[in-house]
């Protein structure tokens, strides 16, 4: 029989944190009193008891020495002459935040010991002072410090791992968005092969409606998601049938029942992208409209439909009017805009709508430059 305990694995976080610590560290003391009897009766019990000790006769000789060297505990007295303890205490705190400071004083005074304790001492001791509880308290003063210090260390860490571990898994998400990219853009080509009139749709779609959504000032995720599902819009029209897509002339009620699937086709191939999360709702909203009459769901309303079905919507019906149909020759951008003013509130948004002209008189003014 084996009674050897299984050993524990141990996680890189954990290793690390468990590495913690101060160390082994000198134990060095200041002890700060302008009663040279107290200084030298304090210095030599402390150094009695392992510790190294530097002592200052002043609150200023204090802060001199801290400025030249690194204590672990500062024991100093209250009322001295010129710089008090009490100031003494703040500037300590503010120049070396590990160093563990208690007060000593003979007075017996609350307010004085609550105002050293909240300037960052961590003990006030009354004078004069038993040896054995001065030990004590100096020990106890000391663990405090090495508690304190290993507590920051491992708040350190953690937030060093996790924001390791975020960005490796952002890395990740980037990875897999840029393959769900990729293979979304084959199944568009081969949407598009299907009909020459949708060469390049998704593509003008997506910068459009990205367009719109930086001038509506959404945010940079949101307009990242929108453009993605620009792209991604009419993935479902690969399972419409070719002779329905390039019919030249008007669909039947039944053709275009027929097209409408598409939307659903379209989430069905999407869906198991779950980590596309908003940019499927986009995509699954892009053709319903404001007064209910849009599909696959007849959503209505402005809170009803995403605010990215609402951008796409308009996209899409700028860029399908403007431009060539089997059926019908492309409206001009103008015409376009005139006939989009008549379905606001209907089928559009009238803040998208309202975007949408900015960007495209915005578009128009650029290719006037440039010619």
């Amino acid at each position: 029989m084996n009674d050897t305990l299984p050993q524990r694995t141990t996680s890189p976080l954990a290793a690390r944190i468990a590495h913690t610590g101060t160390g082994a560290l000198t134990k060095r003391i200041l002890v700060v009193d302008d009663e040279e009897t107290i200084r030298l009766a304090l210095s030599k019990f402390l150094r009695s008891r392992g510790y190294e000790v530097q002592t200052a006769d002043s609150g200023a000789a204090a802060l001199e020495l801290l400025e030249r060297h690194s204590f672990m505990l500062m024991l100093c007295d209250v009322r001295m002459p010129g710089m008090t303890g009490l100031e003494v205490v703040g500037r300590a705190a503010r120049k070396d935040p590990d160093l563990a400071i208690m007060m000593l004083s003979a007075v017996n005074d609350a307010p004085t010991a609550t105002e050293a304790l909240s300037s960052g001492a961590c003990d006030y001791l009354m004078k004069p002072v038993e040896l054995s509880d001065l030990h004590q308290a100096v020990e106890r003063a000391l663990h405090r410090r090495d508690l304190t210090i290993e507590q920051r260390h491992v708040e350190r860490m953690i937030r060093e791992e996790v924001s390791l571990q975020t960005a490796e898994i952002e890395q990740e998400k980037q990875a897999l968005r840029s393959l769900t990219v990729s293979i979304a853009e084959t199944l568009i080509n081969a949407m598009e092969a299907k009909d020459v009139y949708l060469r390049g749709h998704s593509q003008r779609v997506a910068d459009l409606a990205s367009s719109i959504a930086e001038e509506l000032g959404l945010g940079e995720d949101t307009v990242e998601a929108i453009r993605l599902a620009g792209r991604l819009h009419d993935v479902g029209l690969i399972g419409i049938r070719e002779e329905v897509l390039n019919k030249p002339g008007q669909l039947t009620p039944d053709e275009f029942a027929h097209v409408k699937t598409h939307v659903q086709i379209g989430m069905d191939i999407l869906a198991p992208l779950k980590h596309l999360g908003v940019v499927l709702e986009y995509v699954h909203d892009h053709h319903e409209r404001i007064d209910g009459t849009g599909y696959p769901r007849g959503l209505m309303g402005l809170s009803a439909i995403s605010i990215g079905g609402r951008v796409l919507a308009a996209a899409d019906a700028y860029d399908a009017l403007t431009s060539k149909r089997a059926y019908r020759s492309p409206r001009t951008p103008e015409d376009t805009i005139q006939y989009l003013e008549s379905q606001v509130n209907t089928l559009l948004d009238e803040d998208v709508y309202g975007a949408l002209v900015s960007v495209v008189r915005r578009r128009k003014s650029l290719v006037f430059l440039e010619d």
